[in-house]
């Protein structure tokens, strides 16, 4: 699947979905983000919520899989995060509307 169509669906997911979890940012990172996956690459997710709940993390993550049929990583993006991590997603993330 084109990166841009990952995007479209991703934001379609946070328009849809936004509310009911609190996203305030989702986006993509990893080797989607930067054009180097294959079919059998992993989707990696940053997120930021209002709530630092595990549980919608938990929802968000299982809907996301559904959406795509795949494994996908994700991060809830927050003040106090491993620095190399938080790095790399400031560095790659594609963010939706």
């Amino acid at each position: 699947m084109k990166q841009k169509k990952i995007l479209d669906i991703l934001s379609e997911y946070k328009k849809q979905n936004s509310e009911k979890y609190g996203i305030v940012t989702l986006g993509l990172f990893g080797s989607t983000a930067r054009n180097q996956y294959n079919e059998n690459s992993d989707l990696d997710i940053c997120i930021k919520t209002k709530e630092p709940n595990p549980f919608i993390i938990v929802n968000i993550k299982s809907d996301i899989e559904q959406l795509f049929n795949k494994k996908i990583d994700i991060v809830r993006v927050r003040e106090k995060m491993n620095p190399f991590l938080k790095a790399r997603i400031d560095k790659e993330a594609i963010y939706v509307r």
